[in-house]
């Protein structure tokens, strides 16, 4: 008598947690950690020390272009594929190697902003701050890397993407707002020398991560059949990613690079705003700081476990249109805030909002960008993803503020401006949304064999295993 097969067993939002105790989930957190604590400190939270010393907003929504450097690292990305980091590569290995360097270089910059400040003028800050997201994104490419690479099976690849996202969530929470309580306390300059000294956390997980082997001996083979010096080494080290990705994906490519650079123009749009929102709202640092580090990283948590359990029940696409939608509306909440005023559970509902929707859409999306590489081209090839996802928002968002300064002069009160703002960049997500329904019936007609790291993947169902991808 046969029996029917046994279904396998939908995972769990515990097993987003448990696998924190494996050696490599927990440094693969501290790595996130790592990775995301530079953001901000050149972002939003400098646009709110900015604010705090009479600078105006649109030359705060300028000053967000130093984030470019994230959005034009895969121009750098085929050195680090293909050479050892100074020094330390031999000794490390040349993941291991790129990343310390970086680390190093983001500490010196923080401390070169804490030093400088804006009494030197926006050039000098801006250029350290320039300095720190040129390393910074430098250091992402090669932490996307070592996670894709060191990942033995999908499933593991899915808890590595849940662990980085949770501490990148971690250090947002970090260097957004617990941050304000020092501030408030001790001043901008002690609030980014002690920024700097957290980046400790990344070093030690560097020194405590293993070499993806596999990966070493890919590279290092590319690199004695045509070194990177000879015309053949460096067309295959720049040319070479970008020629494996659209042989896979044939013009789907484009579509998804197109998807990519759309999904998260909410979030990058309205992010030069937020701190200086709070500022002209009146809520104090304090305030900022305790329900971000509370409510909002309570939501940011729920939000990373429900965005791999998303992903993994239901498939990459409809997790990334769920997370599209949830991202539209956290950020269309604040809102309420410029209708309403700065009441204190009006802004943790807010926050709750925010945060949740914003890690369900960023869980999505990287899992979703992790599942196109091609082992041997992983840095350079996540790299152009992750450029893709970021440049047109970080375009964009240079205008942030002169937009709320146009509203604002053109008979809006201030809070209305910010209001208008808010709602207009919650609605630019729908594009991409309506973008990621038609990638989904293309993809089910264009669907590869193969991809990323060799895993057999499927892109328009769910992954199988416990909750996995992020």
């Amino acid at each position: 008598m046969s029996t029917a097969p046994e279904k396998p067993r939908k995972p769990g939002i515990g097993d987003v947690f448990r696998a924190l105790r494996r050696p490599k989930i927990a440094i693969m957190l501290a790595l996130g950690f790592s990775s995301g604590l530079p953001f901000f400190l050149t972002a939003a939270t400098l646009g709110y020390w900015m604010r705090d010393e009479g600078v105006s907003l649109k030359a705060i929504g300028f000053l967000s272009w130093v984030g470019l450097a994230y959005s034009f690292k895969f121009l750098w990305s085929p050195l680090i594929d293909r050479l050892d980091a100074p020094w330390l590569g031999k000794r490390l290995g040349r993941r291991r190697g790129w990343i310390l360097v970086a680390q190093l270089v983001i500490a010196g910059g923080l401390v070169a902003m804490a030093s400088l400040g804006p009494r030197y003028g926006l050039a000098a800050l801006g250029a350290a701050a320039l300095v720190v997201a040129f390393a910074s994104a430098s250091q992402d490419i090669v932490v996307d890397a070592w996670r894709i690479e060191a990942a033995d099976n999908t499933e593991e690849l899915g808890l590595l993407s849940s662990a980085y996202q949770l501490g990148y969530r971690i250090a947002v929470i970090t260097s957004d707002s617990l941050i304000l309580f020092a501030a408030s306390h001790l001043g901008w300059p002690i609030s980014y020398v002690l920024m700097a000294a957290l980046m400790a956390i990344g070093v030690a997980a560097t020194f405590k991560a293993k070499e993806p082997s596999a990966a070493d001996e890919v590279l290092h083979e590319k690199s004695a059949e045509a070194p990177l010096w000879t015309g053949r080494g460096l067309f295959d080290a720049v040319a070479g990613p970008f020629v494996a990705f659209f042989r896979t994906w044939g013009w789907v490519g484009l579509l998804m690079l197109a998807f990519i650079s759309l999904y998260r123009l909410p979030e990058f749009v309205m992010g030069p705003m937020a701190t200086p929102f709070y500022h002209d709202l009146g809520i104090s640092k304090d305030m900022v700081g305790a329900v971000r580090g509370t409510v909002g990283l309570a939501a940011s948590f729920l939000g990373i476990a429900a965005g791999g359990l998303l992903v993994a029940r239901i498939g990459y696409m409809r997790g990334l249109i769920i997370g599209g939608i949830l991202q539209g509306l956290g950020i269309a909440s604040f809102a309420l805030l410029g209708r309403y005023g700065a009441d204190p559970r009006l802004f943790g509902a807010v926050m709750m909002c925010d945060n949740f929707g914003v890690s369900v859409a960023g869980v999505a999306l990287v899992t979703y960008m992790s599942s196109l590489t091609s082992l041997g081209y992983t840095a350079t090839q996540y790299a152009l993803l992750s450029s893709a996802y970021a440049i047109v928002g970080k375009l964009l968002k240079g205008f942030s503020g002169a937009v709320v300064d146009g509203l604002h002069a053109s008979g809006y009160s201030l809070m209305q401006s910010y209001s208008l703002f808010f709602v207009g960049a919650g609605a630019i997500g729908l594009p991409a949304i309506l973008l990621c329904l038609w990638l989904a019936a293309v993809q089910k007609k264009n669907r590869p064999a193969r991809h990323g790291a060799g895993q057999e993947l499927a892109l328009a169902k769910p992954a199988p295993g416990p909750a996995s991808e992020r």
